[in-house]
């Protein structure tokens, strides 16, 4: 795919959910480090990337947080009402984009709670996802010796890592295929925990492309407190 192509890339941005876990009175997109929302630091992440073209974020019907913009670091940024379910919010986020953006375009989707993205990470994920007609998966090997638990919490077994990566955003796939897959498992009831795994559902393989493992999914208060002191190092 020409560079040029490569360039007019939009991203959506679920971030229709309430971060139960996190136990805060506000949902954790909307929690303040080193000066800004964490929502807001991943949005400037994604919108000083010279090939994302533009931003889609899927917020909550009832959201009175969202601060209304339109534009950020001179990229459009537009919003769509999301879902109970991630898969929801994406698919409506998808629904939103430019008429203009071809069914066989790639576009990118990002957790709103990862704060910490690399634009080296970004053009890793783009290049590969040029290349790869089944998409792209931003995603880490796994280095840690994986214990399975019994019911009483004791081990159970010692799992074998070879082979095993924890899935990252941004993901990638064509607006089309992408589209296709989400609507394919919200026919069958499928509850999905990401784009790949509904790409996989339809049979394609996504390929996986190695990205920082600090690209980490703020869900406790102490990933609060780790990302500011990442973002305090990495403006």
């Amino acid at each position: 795919m020409p560079a040029a192509e490569r360039a007019a890339c939009w991203c959506v941005v679920p971030a229709a959910g309430q971060g139960a876990r996190m136990g805060a009175s506000v949902p954790k997109q909307y929690l303040e480090i080193a000066g800004h929302s964490v929502l807001l630091h991943t949005l400037m992440r994604l919108a000083r990337h010279p090939r994302i073209a533009g931003l889609v974020v899927a917020l909550a019907r009832d959201d009175a947080r969202w601060p209304g913009l339109e534009h950020l670091e001179g990229k459009p940024v537009r919003t769509a009402v999301g879902g109970d379910e991630r898969a929801d919010s994406v698919l409506a986020g998808l629904r939103a984009l430019p008429a203009v953006i071809a069914a066989e375009q790639p576009v990118l989707v990002h957790d709103a709670a990862r704060p910490l993205l690399r634009a080296a990470d970004i053009d890793r994920l783009l290049d590969a996802g040029a290349d790869c007609a089944d998409g792209a998966v931003l995603a880490a090997p796994v280095r840690d010796t994986l214990k399975r638990a019994d019911a009483d919490g004791h081990i159970a077994a010692t799992e074998p890592r070879a082979g095993l990566w924890r899935a990252l955003t941004p993901q990638l796939a064509p607006r089309g295929v992408l589209e296709r897959a989400l609507l394919d498992a919200a026919a069958a009831g499928v509850l999905l925990t990401d784009e790949a795994m509904a790409l996989e559902r339809i049979g394609l393989r996504p390929i996986l492309v190695e990205g920082h493992e600090d690209n980490l999914k703020i869900t406790t208060p102490a990933d609060l407190a780790y990302a500011g002191f990442w973002l305090a190092r990495h403006p």
